[in-house]
This record gives structure tokens, C-alpha cells and sequence, in this order.
């Protein structure tokens, strides 16, 4: 029998179930990648998401010839209609692969897996992207959650993640392989190419994911809970892209943790109840809404939001996505996020609540250019992220809830090391002006060789009137 692996979001060889199901089976096992952005809806991958992608396909190649096999690269309008040939031009007669829980993706899967059953194909699909599947986790009442403690108390009651599957030593393939795209004909780099930043920021691939593993449990789990929140250090643990393309696994994680913490002789509520882990946990809650609620990406799930009197300024939009805004911290975000491709989540915060309530543009503006330029752009994250910010989803920070973003940026960034590094306009400034250069002394502007409005800009907004105009927008929705 010979089996076509279908790979998706899943690009290990490492806990993959589907291409361990298909050794199981005996018989041929033809790896196989499709590119149908158009199958996607209105979420095919951003540009950032798709220099990663193309660099993490070349490492499962790798992977998968140090194997013995190969990984077969097909760009398609049709899925289904390329499966069917594969199929017939190979003798398989079995094809498996992993879940999505995007629900364009949902809708396409379901619709393949009937009618290669109804051609004689058997099919196959398992989880290797979460630690428990969205519909085997119920509140008491029987339906989803919508807070997040309650539902990672439930998640932590239940049994561990099974252990992560070896990767296999050796994959026997066809006879005769089918021809193949070439990963460059995929177009997944870009033209002219912009990526210095990213490729100078990032390993992807398996070995990276690893490494990124290894380096933050043994640099930066046990001041997790302290050093996340600062974006002028190391504190995170960076392993979102390798989990959004599957580079890693969460039950990979989730034991790594674990292993980790018992060698050095911590009980087992200590990682357990690890900010660390809560954070695989806030992933897990993301998929769980919005496979839940499926129409979250476009609409907001609290309705009355539906009727904010959100602001059509696109130069303000475009201030705001070029770092060009006047709040030093805001700026340096959307630098290094347009540098790297990528974001510390505590400025993803304040950025967002900026874009939000202070310029109030529709929360979607900001979702869209995240998934555009963030190599994490991952449909359940960026939704519950977002709607988190606006005030308009689960568990949400009510919209009065307004970052300010001068003490934010005092409070976490006290020295003004990561603006400096983002905003190096800035940086001879005073720590006492960093933050706020429209303060500063004129003669201490001068001496850092600064005039706002041409060396820097001037504020879009003033925070305190931006405040109360968001805050009577709010009163109004409550009113209707």
C-alpha cells in the first residue's frame, strides 16, 4: 500500500502522527506539499509567513532525505483535484496528514476526505498542533470557554500530552517518484528581496526550533516570569514561528518543560503552573475560540462592537505601520516588527492598544498588517490578540482599559535600551526624555541633535485627548 503524506502546518519529522500512521500502514510513503493560496480565504500566508515557510520546506527536504525520501512539491488551484492525480499516477491508496482548525481550511478538508473515500481512498487525519483537540474541551455547561483561566484550569486537570513521537530512521518510497515542483518555482521568497533583517534574526527549520528550545530553558525559563515583559532583554522564549509552521510541537514542549524542571529537582506544580506553560496554554485557548467561534477573524465576537465608529484615516494607518507615529515606544515596535518580521508581545500590546484607542482605526487594519509582516502570523493568535486589545473578544481587556504609551514604555523599557536600538534617532537622548521627546528641554534637544517634526516626528495625537475621544466612542456603542 503506498501512502501519500500530506504536509502542512507540520513540517517535522519529529511527533508527526500522520507520517507515523502512514509507516504503520507498510508500504510506500510519498511526502507531499501543496501550495493553494487560493483554497486559504481570505488568510493565505503574508509575506513574512512566506520567507519562513519557503526556508522550513527546504529544511524538512533535509529531513526527509537524510531518510531516504523525498518531498514532493506541488502548486495548485485544487487540492483535492491534485491528490486525485497523485494518487492515480502513484497507486496510493491512502492519504493522511494533520489537522488545521482554520475554518476556509475546516470546510476544504472535510469536502477531501469525502470524496477520496467515495474514489476508494482511504484517509487519515490526527493532531500534532495542540496539546487538546478544541471539541474535547467543555466548560461545565457544556460549550466553549470564553475566559481563559477557567479554561487552562479544566486543561491542566486533564492527562499530559502522550510523548512525543521519535522521528523515523529511514522512510521507504515509491519505485518511482512522481515529478516534483522545485521549491524556487513555489515564489514563496521575495522580489526584490527585503529579508536581510529576518535572515539575520532567525533559523528556520527543525534544528532552529531545537535550539531555540534548548536556549531558553537553560537562559531564560526561571526569570520567564519576571523578564517577559521587557522588551530591552532576552526574556521570551521566540519558538512562535517554529510552532505556527510545526517546526516544533507542543507536546515536544510540554515535555521538555517537564524534563527540564525534574532534572533540576522542581515539583511538578512549579513548571506546571509556569507562566511559561500558561502561555502554550494561551495558544491552545486561541484555537479553542476560534474553532468555536469560527467568524472571530472578520467579526468581532462581542456584537455591539459591530457598531463602533472606528476612523477611515489611512495616513494615520500609515504612520503607524512605518513606525513613524511620535511615541518612541510605538515606533520601535513596528520597526523591528518591519525589520524582523516579528514583535516582543508586550509591545504588540501597546502598539495595538495605540492603533486602537488612541487613533481609533478598526482593530482588522492592525490583524491585517500583522499577518503580513509577522513570520508568527498564526489565524487563532492574531484574531484573539487583536480582538484581546479592542476590547471585543474573549476574555478581553475592556476597551477603557487604555495604554498609556509613555508609562508603558517607562515601566518596561526604564532605560530606553530597545528604543534606542529601534528608534536610533533617539538615542543620545536622556533617560529622562526617551520616552517622551516632545517634553524634553529645547536645549536638550538640540544637544542630541534632534527637531521634532524633522529628525523625529511630531505626535500624531496627544494621548490624554486621544484618551477621552476613545472613551466617548465607547459610551456611545453602550448608548445605541
Amino acid at each position: 500500500m503506498t501512502t501519500i503524506v500530506w504536509f502542512r502546518q507540520d513540517l517535522r519529522v519529529t511527533d508527526n502522527p500522520a507520517l507515523m500512521a502512514a509507516l504503520e500502514g507498510g508500504g510506500a510513503v510519498i511526502p507531499l506539499y501543496m501550495q493553494s493560496p487560493g483554497e486559504e480565504g481570505a488568510w493565505p500566508p503574508g509575506a513574512a509567513a512566506r520567507w519562513w515557510l519557503h526556508h522550513s520546506l527546504d529544511s524538512l527536504s533535509a529531513d526527509l532525505a537524510a531518510r531516504g525520501s523525498r518531498l514532493i512539491l506541488i502548486s495548485t488551484d485544487s487540492c483535492l483535484d491534485a491528490l486525485l492525480s497523485l494518487a492515480a499516477a502513484t497507486g496510493a491508496t491512502r492519504v493522511v496528514w494533520n489537522r488545521r482548525y482554520e475554518p476556509e481550511v475546516i470546510a476544504r478538508d472535510t469536502c477531501i476526505k469525502k470524496e477520496l473515500r467515495n474514489r476508494g481512498i482511504e484517509t487519515g487525519s490526527y493532531n500534532s498542533a495542540l496539546l487538546n483537540e478544541p471539541w474535547n474541551v467543555r466548560s461545565k455547561a457544556g460549550g466553549p470557554f470564553q475566559v481563559f483561566t477557567p479554561f487552562w484550569r479544566h486543561c491542566q486537570s486533564l492527562p499530559g500530552p502522550a510523548v512525543p513521537l521519535p522521528a523515523p530512521e529511514s522512510l521507504p518510497g515509491p519505485t518511482a517518484w512522481p515529478p516534483s515542483a522545485t521549491l524556487e518555482s513555489l515564489g514563496l521568497l521575495p522580489h526584490p528581496d527585503w529579508s536581510t533583517g529576518i535572515r539575520s534574526a532567525w533559523s528556520p527549520g527543525t534544528a532552529g526550533a531545537r535550539a531555540a528550545l534548548q536556549r531558553f530553558l537553560a537562559e531564560g525559563f526561571d526569570g520567564y516570569d519576571t523578564q517577559r515583559d521587557r522588551p530591552d532583554r532576552s526574556g521570551t522564549s521566540r519558538l512562535s514561528p517554529h510552532l505556527h509552521f510545526g517546526e516544533l510541537g507542543p507536546r515536544e514542549i510540554w515535555h521538555a518543560t517537564r524534563e527540564f524542571a525534574e532534572a533540576r529537582g522542581q515539583p511538578d506544580s512549579a513548571w506546571r503552573g509556569s507562566k511559561f506553560l500558561a502561555e502554550l496554554g494561551w495558544r491552545e485557548f486561541a484555537y479553542h475560540l476560534l474553532y468555536h467561534f469560527p467568524r472571530t477573524p472578520q467579526e468581532p465576537l462581542r456584537a455591539n462592537y459591530a457598531r463602533f465608529p472606528w476612523r477611515d484615516d489611512p495616513v494615520m494607518v500609515a504612520a503607524w505601520q512605518r513606525g513613524r507615529t511620535g511615541y518612541p515606544i510605538v515606533d520601535a515596535g513596528m520597526r523591528e516588527l518591519w525589520q524582523t518580521g516579528w514583535m516582543h508581545n508586550r509591545v504588540r500590546m501597546i502598539v495595538g492598544s495605540f492603533l486602537i484607542k488612541d487613533l481609533l482605526i478598526d482593530w482588522r487594519a492592525g490583524a491585517a498588517w500583522f499577518w503580513d509582516t509577522l513570520v508568527d502570523a498564526d489565524l487563532a493568535s492574531n484574531t484573539l490578540g487583536w480582538q484581546w486589545v479592542a476590547g471585543c473578544g474573549a476574555d478581553a481587556a475592556p476597551f477603557f482599559r487604555i495604554f498609556n504609551p509613555v508609562s508603558q514604555a517607562q515601566r518596561f523599557d526604564p532605560d530606553g535600551a530597545y528604543i534606542r536600538r529601534w528608534v536610533p534617532e533617539l538615542a543620545r537622548l536622556p533617560n529622562e526624555w526617551i520616552h517622551q521627546p516632545w517634553e524634553a528641554p529645547v536645549g536638550t534637544l538640540q544637544a542630541a541633535d534632534i527637531r521634532l517634526g524633522e529628525h523625529y516626528p511630531q505626535r500624531l495625537v496627544d494621548h490624554d485627548e486621544a484618551r477621552r475621544a476613545a472613551l466617548a466612542a465607547l459610551t456611545a456603542i453602550k448608548n445605541v
